[in-house]
């Protein structure tokens, strides 16, 4: 299947597994709150407080010896539910990249809050921990542009690692609807931004944790597939060389690999450095899980008592709390002297 077919497919077939109790969809009620010049949309989501929560899997070697799974198969065993044979009503579709010789499984997501939320899933197992390689950089913004022309925009997110919100060790890009083509809430503060350089990441100043976007060239879904992909491999290694360098100014950053969120859209490339999936509410002691989902704008609560406690905190506290630090000005100075020597 192309891009094109699984965007045009994803709406029946999530009407249809909804029909057949394959897919779970759990309704909710989105309230706007702005801070650190974001508009949040907070989502609500009673339902989900009756969701058993899944301990995270650890993202290392096969997915069948993670005890964390959250599904069980024969004796009791560890199983990846990513891996086939996949459930028919959750299966869209397969697509393969012939640039690279890749292949991929396109399925929805078996627990939606946010109607025709679908994934693209690597065909044989890959680790969450890894960063996202060429062809998948490539298929992301090949499905996003689908999307765009078939007025269904979509963007992706990516959450790698054990500190990043990822709840499966199988490696896996999401794609969410948009109500309109405006983006994510911090797409809005990112065009604001005047960029200079266009070839270079920059940061999103007025948040207050870590952050690195990068501007895509205009019209990028123009571009032939080999300038295409270049363009997308070059921004990502920009952000997640300059995440790494800001995990490495944190003396204090947990042992083992860094975790991090990636959002995609048609205009920007964010990464976002993490250092813990959740943050313990001051207000209530309940513990807010974060993906890459609240670095867009986008914060899940399960109740009315939680949503004013995350107001009262604040967005972009809790986010700070699972973030870093931003070291940004540190790292254009070193990038400034770097630029001299080479002069």
């Amino acid at each position: 299947m192309s891009p094109s077919d699984i965007v045009s497919k994803v709406p029946q077939c999530f009407a249809k597994a909804l029909e057949s109790g394959d897919l779970l969809f759990f309704p909710s009620t989105i309230h706007k709150h702005e801070d650190s010049e974001v508009e949040f949309e907070l989502r609500l989501c009673p339902a989900l407080q009756n969701k058993p929560h899944l301990p995270t899997p650890h993202f290392e070697g096969n997915p069948a010896a993670d005890a964390g799974l959250a599904v069980q198969g024969d004796k009791g065993k560890a199983f990846d539910p990513f891996a086939p044979p996949h459930n028919p009503n959750l299966h869209v579709g397969d697509l393969r990249d012939d640039y690279n010789d890749e292949e991929y499984v396109v399925l929805l997501n078996k627990y939606a809050v946010v109607p025709q939320h679908f994934l693209l899933v690597t065909k044989e197992f890959k680790s969450q921990a890894s960063p996202l390689m060429p062809s998948e950089l490539l298929q992301s913004y090949l499905i996003i542009d689908a999307a765009r022309k078939a007025g269904k925009p979509v963007f992706a997110f990516y959450n790698c690692g054990d500190n990043s919100g990822a709840s499966q060790p199988h490696k896996h890009i999401q794609f969410i609807p948009l109500d309109s083509e405006d983006g994510p809430p911090i797409e809005r503060v990112a065009r604001t931004v005047n960029v200079e350089t266009p070839t270079k990441p920059f940061a999103l100043r007025k948040l207050p944790y870590a952050n690195h976007a990068f501007r895509l060239p205009p019209h990028l879904y123009t571009f032939p597939i080999e300038k295409l992909e270049d363009a997308l491999s070059h921004a990502f290694l920009s952000l997640l060389d300059l995440g790494v360098s800001t995990i490495r100014h944190d003396p204090e950053y947990p042992p083992g690999k860094p975790s991090y969120n990636v959002i995609i859209t048609l205009e920007h490339m964010y990464l976002i450095p993490r250092r813990q999936e959740n943050h313990i509410l001051e207000e209530t002691g309940d513990k807010l899980s974060v993906n890459a989902l609240g670095f867009a704008g986008m914060l899940l609560v399960k109740s009315e008592r939680e949503m004013e406690a995350v107001k009262k905190e604040t967005p972009g506290k809790i986010l700070r709390g699972v973030g870093l630090e931003s070291v940004e000005d540190i790292l254009i100075a070193g990038t400034s002297q770097e630029d001299a020597s080479l002069a």
